[in-house]
């Protein structure tokens, strides 16, 4: 329904143009009209299809994700099999690696059986076992729920109002504005009326109907299609970040293990260098951070961290049904979250106690390059001495010298 949604404010848009335009150029508004219809029916497939076939693409290049296999990193790919195990996802999701010390992970999956989780080294280095469990399994479950392709629509029919809405601005706004991190209407507001003006003072002396038609589509539908996109657009993402939230509790059994990755990844000051306004909603959580600052609770892209937080140490047992309690509980209403038919099919198990980490921080650090190496398709070379030495692709020589023993190594 919200993606439905997104599709009519499309047309409400389209035809806030051609509606004036039809009366400058001494068409009927019936004709109008039907050509804005057609407009924003092929626009809307167009970028549908796009979404589907395209999207999984755009976004890894875009987050400049790399392909790892099982022997890059095999604790990141034991956990992501337990977890495809636990959740009934029919085929193993591709693992990528993002080569960034932020903390974040997000998935892409609009055909389950080619979905990826992707997660940055940043995360790999500084959550152990329970923690990345609790994250890939959230991710995971936006797989399961089919979350990436909803939201891959809603981003290209946002972008696509966005783009649209800027060219009818004269040119006033760009699509960085419109950015969700900026949260504020009042941008929103000022831009829309600068685009007014200006198309206002371009049609005098043409005629009446289109100076009036002017007044009362454009200056009307300019703020209404922007804030109520956004907000569509907002309320998607929100509600589908809880329903991951409470499947990884259910995956894991161990709600705890999600809490505490989210605290570390809300409490660190760094941002994703690749993130970017297309991709915001994919995260795990919000990537943007004012400099130097923590992630804030007050986003309009994702729920708050903290009473994320909340609701998962609130759980009693892992299941949908205790979830919405606790989420009742938190929030202190009376309406849940989670839909009537997820928390009847799903049963409810106990809770697991915390799984001790073998690995300390310098440990997952090394593993982490070495699969960020190995995903760049470095070449190792073993020379006698002991020591490994590691060259980039573009190395061309035929040898190399070791720099501790002196040996020369062909490659």
């Amino acid at each position: 329904m919200l993606l439905l949604g997104m599709g009519v404010l499309l047309l409400l848009l389209l035809l806030a143009i051609t509606v004036p335009l039809g009366g400058m150029f001494h068409f009927d508004t019936f004709e109008s009209g039907v050509v804005g219809v057609v407009l924003a029916s092929i626009i809307w497939v167009t970028a549908s299809l796009f979404a589907y076939f395209r999207g999984d693409n755009v976004l890894l290049a875009l987050a400049g994700a790399r392909k790892i296999n099982s022997l890059d990193h095999r604790r990141l790919y034991n956990i992501v099999e337990e977890l495809k195990i636990a959740s009934g996802l029919e085929t193993m999701p591709s693992l990528y690696i993002i080569d960034d010390p932020a903390m974040n992970a997000f998935a892409v999956g609009c055909h389950r059986d080619k979905a990826a989780a992707i997660v940055t080294s940043g995360l790999l280095t500084k959550l152990n076992r329970d923690e990345l469990q609790g994250v890939i399994g959230h991710e995971i479950a936006h797989i399961v729920n089919r979350d990436v392709m909803l939201m891959s629509f809603c981003i290209m029919l946002l972008n696509t109002i966005s783009v649209i809405v800027c060219a009818v601005g004269g040119g006033r706004i760009t699509t960085e504005d419109l950015a969700p991190q900026k949260e504020n209407w009042k941008f929103m507001a000022v831009y829309a009326a600068v685009g007014t003006i200006f198309l206002f003072f371009a049609a005098l002396g043409v005629n009446d109907y289109f100076k009036d038609a002017i007044a009362i589509y454009v200056s009307v539908f300019l703020i209404f299609v922007l804030i109520s996109a956004h907000l569509i657009y907002y309320a998607t993402s929100r509600r589908r970040e809880y329903l991951a939230d409470a499947s990884s509790a259910l995956y894991t059994r161990y709600p705890e293990g999600l809490a505490t990755a989210l605290e570390k990844i809300a409490s660190s000051t760094d941002q994703v260098l690749a993130a970017n306004t297309a991709t915001v909603t994919i995260y795990i959580v919000n990537p943007f951070r004012r400099k130097g600052l923590p992630a804030s609770d007050i986003t309009s892209t994702h729920p708050p961290v903290s009473e994320r937080i909340r609701i998962l140490r609130a759980m009693s047992h892992a299941s949908f049904a205790d979830y919405d309690q606790a989420y009742r509980q938190v929030r202190g209403i009376d309406k849940g979250i989670i839909p009537t038919t997820a928390m009847s099919s799903a049963g409810i198990v106990p809770m697991r106690s915390a799984i001790p980490d073998d690995l300390n921080h310098i440990q997952r650090a090394r593993e982490t390059t070495n699969a960020l190496w190995n995903a760049q398709k470095y070449n190792i070379i073993n020379c006698v001495c002991g020591t490994r030495l590691r060259l980039p692709p573009s190395f061309k020589l035929a040898e190399v010298k070791c720099p501790h023993c002196g040996r020369i190594n062909p490659v």
